[in-house]
C-alpha cells in the first residue's frame, strides 16, 4: 500500500515538475525571428559562399593545393606571345590562362583556407548565406570565361601485352 501512495505521489510531483519549466517559459517574449522579414546580423568575419574574381586569378593553383577537400577544380594553360599582355589589378603578370575554375559548394566545409595562399586575393569567402537551391548540381560555381585555345590531347595509352601463349 505504501508502494503504491509512493508511485502515485512521484507521478504528480513528475508532473508538478515539467509543468513548472512550462508555466515558466509560457511568460517569457518569443525570440523567434521571422526570417525572410528579419535576418541575422553575421559577424564580420563570417565565412559564407566561395567567390573568384576570375580578371585577377594568375592560375597558380595554390588554392586547388590548399583545399583540404578538393572542391576547387582548376585547368590553365599558357598564354601564347602573341596574346597582348595581362595584369591582375594588383599588377601581377598574369602568364596562365584559366579555362577551367570550378567550385563545388556542396564539397566545401568553408574552412577559408583555399583564400589564404592566393597572391592575388581574387578568392574570396562572402557574407552571403542565403543560396538554397533545389538541385546539388546548381552548388557548382563556374566562374572560367576563358575557351582552351586548343582541344586538349587525348591520354596515350600503353597496347595491351599480348597474352602468353
Amino acid at each position: 500500500m505504501k508502494k503504491y501512495f509512493n508511485d502515485i505521489f512521484q507521478s504528480v510531483w513528475t508532473v508538478l515538475l515539467g509543468m513548472r519549466i512550462t508555466w515558466k517559459h509560457l511568460f517569457t517574449r518569443a525570440c523567434t525571428m521571422q526570417y525572410p522579414d528579419q535576418k541575422w546580423v553575421l559577424p564580420e568575419r563570417s565565412r559564407m559562399r566561395l567567390f573568384n574574381k576570375i580578371e585577377d586569378c594568375i592560375g597558380c593553383g595554390q588554392c586547388v593545393r590548399a583545399c583540404p577537400v578538393d572542391c576547387i577544380y582548376m585547368t590553365t594553360e599558357k598564354r601564347t606571345k602573341e596574346e597582348a599582355p595581362a595584369f591582375a589589378s594588383d599588377g601581377t603578370p598574369i602568364k596562365l590562362r584559366v579555362t577551367q575554375f570550378d567550385i563545388d559548394m556542396s564539397l566545401c566545409c568553408y574552412c577559408n583556407l583555399c583564400t589564404y595562399p592566393c597572391p592575388t586575393h581574387c578568392l574570396v569567402m562572402t557574407p552571403e548565406y542565403e543560396f538554397a537551391v533545389y538541385s546539388k548540381q546548381d552548388f557548382l560555381y563556374r566562374f572560367a570565361k576563358d575557351q582552351p585555345l586548343a582541344p586538349p590531347k587525348p591520354a596515350h595509352h600503353a597496347p595491351a601485352p599480348e597474352p602468353a601463349k
